[in-house]
């Protein structure tokens, strides 16, 4: 078969609805991943679809309409949830699950008798429906199992010769397939999370269940009600192990793997984060930064990609924070993975941190009544470890004598000089970052020699690269004008110099996005009760596995 390549112009766009209506295969980009559309009225057409992906007939298909008119014919009913999730989310990467009717043939559905709609974002995708003026069946333009493709050049090399035509769309936008959510029980189910959250949904419905089989392999004869549910899925040709570790726990795993087979290092990769990379004496293909699930999302297939193109055998994948669309990273990984997951041996470090006043503190002491080992690096910093004569010194030199008169450390004056810029604030931590981190480190490793999780207490946790110490991350928050409040009673200090303080800071927003937990300190959040699920978690993951 000649593949044809198509692009945006109005003659390829109706050269791609003229192949549908005939019965063909095109592969045509949405915001998501590139999907392998058909007609999904037609039974031989969608049959095709399997076949040239070699996609189990089981495994269900997405329906693809370019408007919510579209959608009443394909299902027995519109009950108004389903109405409201599209008034929220369509156009864009939500998939709504509910029975099918009679024009929707079993093939579509993979015997089921209900079906999954969306209504693509991407233009492109919308005007090839209009074109082809038929709903469009469209799993993901891979051969079935292999990385979904999320730029032309990889679903080319996919699909040339196996379809029609494959239309270029340049790069996706999400980078990961739509969120199905199925509203055909008796409750809203997340079976496959993606682009748009379950925080995100559950502001639409309330109450909103994630199936088991997001994080976990389906029940054995359980039929998928989803793409993405029941087979290995997402997979590049080599065996892919997931690793639940710190940065460092992680980069030691696959250190040690390298130096101890030299033969194999030409063989070996890893899949990590921007901020893992230099930790790591092996190739590594990294698929965006710890802290931001979006660009994990856009860069994990095409990583994946790339490590086929590398000819590895053996990839060792970080694991990703399962928070917002970091779930469907999560999801996908493990699949990849074929549910591989290897975790270190020793107790965790959880980081705690978070802006001034926000009650970091008082999580502590309630994590420490549950068993958590305490390093608190502010006490830590006070402690002749770090501010020793030499570190003292620097500071002078650094600041002036007004800081360290007859050579006493005098640490309002130093903060008041200090903090008065983003430039002393900078200098302040070349000087004792070093000394803290050693310190650190030292109290770290003798908790963990009792058998403790460790509580690592650091309001410049980032700032210091203690972060990459930590597996998971812990972060307290409560609104401004309250740690404002907070910290002047506290620390008794004028208002101006309070404020000084937060603008020498990370931002509340900074905090949130870098934590794999958040919890809200605030009058009408009961602090005590988000204290004892994350402490409950965090032992289930320790100790449960």
């Amino acid at each position: 078969m000649t593949t044809e390549i198509l692009r945006d112009t109005p003659k390829d766009i109706n050269r791609a609805g003229e192949i549908l209506r005939s019965g063909g295969l095109v592969a045509l980009p949405t915001e998501t991943v590139y999907g392998l559309a058909a007609n999904a009225l037609d039974p031989r057409a969608v049959k095709s679809i399997y076949t040239a992906k070699g996609r189990p007939s089981d495994n269900p298909l997405i329906v693809h309409i370019s408007n919510v008119d579209q959608w009443r014919p394909l299902v027995q009913d519109l009950p108004a949830q389903a109405l409201a999730l599209a008034e929220a989310f369509w156009p864009g990467p939500l998939t709504v699950i509910l029975k099918k009717s009679d024009i929707i043939p079993l093939e579509t559905s993979g015997g089921l008798n209900t079906i999954g709609v969306r209504c693509p974002a991407n233009s492109m995708a919308r005007a090839v429906i209009d074109a082809a003026g038929v709903p469009l069946a469209a799993p993901s333009a891979n051969i079935s199992g292999r990385p979904s493709p999320t730029g032309f050049t990889d679903t080319l090399s996919h699909l040339n010769g196996r379809v029609d035509a494959v239309l270029d769309g340049g790069d996706c936008a999400v980078g990961v397939e739509s969120t199905v959510i199925s509203l055909a029980g008796d409750a809203p189910r997340i079976l496959r999370p993606g682009g748009v959250t379950a925080e995100d949904l559950r502001r639409v419905l309330g109450q909103v269940d994630i199936d088991p089989a997001v994080t976990a392999m389906l029940e054995p004869g359980a039929k998928p009600m989803s793409p993405g549910m029941k087979y290995k899925h997402y997979a590049p040709k080599a065996q892919v192990i997931m690793v639940d570790g710190s940065p460092e726990e992680f980069a030691e795993r696959v250190n040690t793997w390298v130096e101890e087979r030299p033969e194999l290092a030409g063989q070996t990769a890893a899949l990590c984060f921007d901020e893992t990379a230099a930790l790591l004496r092996a190739q590594a293909v990294t698929y965006g930064s710890r802290y931001n699930q979006e660009m994990q999302a856009r860069q994990l297939f095409s990583a994946l990609h790339r490590l086929d193109e590398r000819g590895v055998s053996q990839v060792f994948a970080q694991r990703p924070s399962p928070r917002g669309v970091g779930l469907a990273v999560y999801n996908r990984l493990l699949r990849a993975a074929a549910f591989q997951v290897e975790y270190p041996d020793a107790p965790p470090i959880i980081g705690l941190s978070g802006p001034s006043g926000a009650g970091k503190s008082t999580a502590a002491a309630l994590l420490q009544q549950r068993g958590f080992g305490l390093v608190d690096c502010d006490q830590l910093t006070r402690s002749p470890q770090v501010y020793d004569e030499a570190c003292v010194e620097k500071l002078r030199q650094a600041f002036g004598d007004q800081v360290a008169p007859q050579g006493v450390l005098d640490r309002r004056a130093l903060a008041a000089q200090a903090f008065s810029s983003p430039e002393g604030v900078a200098l302040l931590e070349s000087i004792t970052f070093p000394p803290i981190e050693a310190a650190v480190r030292r109290e770290v490793e003798a908790l963990r020699d009792q058998g403790k999780p460790v509580l690592l207490d650091a309001p410049t946790l980032f700032e210091a690269g203690l972060d990459s110490l930590c597996r998971r991350l812990l972060v307290v928050t409560a609104p401004e004008p309250l740690r404002l409040a907070r910290i002047i009673e506290r620390d008794g200090l004028r208002e101006e110099e309070a404020v000084r303080r937060f603008r020498a800071q990370k931002t509340g927003d900074f905090y949130e996005s870098h934590g794999d937990w958040i919890i809200e300190n605030a009058p009408g959040q009961d602090l005590e009760s988000q204290v004892e699920t994350i402490s409950q978690e965090i032992f289930r993951e320790w100790k449960g596995r």
